[in-house]
């Protein structure tokens, strides 16, 4: 994973919990690195090495910790630059959800290593989408969920989201269902 990704963590666990505990968990996570390059490529062992040592300082399960984070994501790449790609995506969030492949591609001519996701949308009912999630990194379902309860902060939109289907649990894709109202 970039860069990136590793600053927001550490711009997340600072702005919530101090600098000492980004200390301390830099330190669980054996993470040689004092300061990361947003668009150097690191291996994703060290992500997911920080959000395991986060969850052993913080006490907290993994999968909250990354929820947490997914919803941090939204708000730190709308203010790190990306604003504009985001705004170009869509103003509902059925629309945004829809265009996030070609946000991936997109930002994928400033980050030539990336590996992104791919994500279908489809409207099963009024306010209610089924999003499916295709990655081939392991465990970050509870990141999608924050990154659409963040994309609903983000488009001033209400909305439940429940994972339906699990990869971890044998599917091929990971699966959620989301019931939204506009504010």
């Amino acid at each position: 994973m970039y860069g990136l990704v590793n600053k927001a963590i550490h711009d997340m666990v600072c702005s919530r919990f101090g600098e000492e505990t980004w200390k301390e968990i830099q330190h669980k996570a054996e993470i040689g690195v004092d300061t990361f390059i947003s668009m150097e490529s690191y291996p994703d062992d060290v992500t997911h090495n920080l959000v395991k040592a986060a969850s052993l300082v913080l006490g907290l399960p993994t999968s909250e910790i990354m929820q947490a984070f997914g919803e941090f994501w939204v708000q730190y790449t709308s203010q790190e630059g990306y604003g504009e790609l985001m705004a170009m995506s869509g103003d509902t969030l059925p629309e945004f959800l829809q265009n996030l492949d070609d946000l991936h591609t997109r930002v994928g001519i400033s980050f030539p290593k990336l590996q992104p996701p791919s994500f279908d949308c489809e409207e099963v009912e009024e306010q209610t989408l089924h999003l499916h999630y295709h990655s081939h990194r392991e465990g970050l379902a509870p990141m999608v969920v924050g990154l659409v309860k963040g994309l609903g902060t983000h488009l001033n939109t209400d909305l439940e989201v429940t994972q339906t289907q699990s990869k971890s649990d044998g599917a091929d894709h990971d699966e959620f269902t989301i019931q939204y109202k506009p504010k």
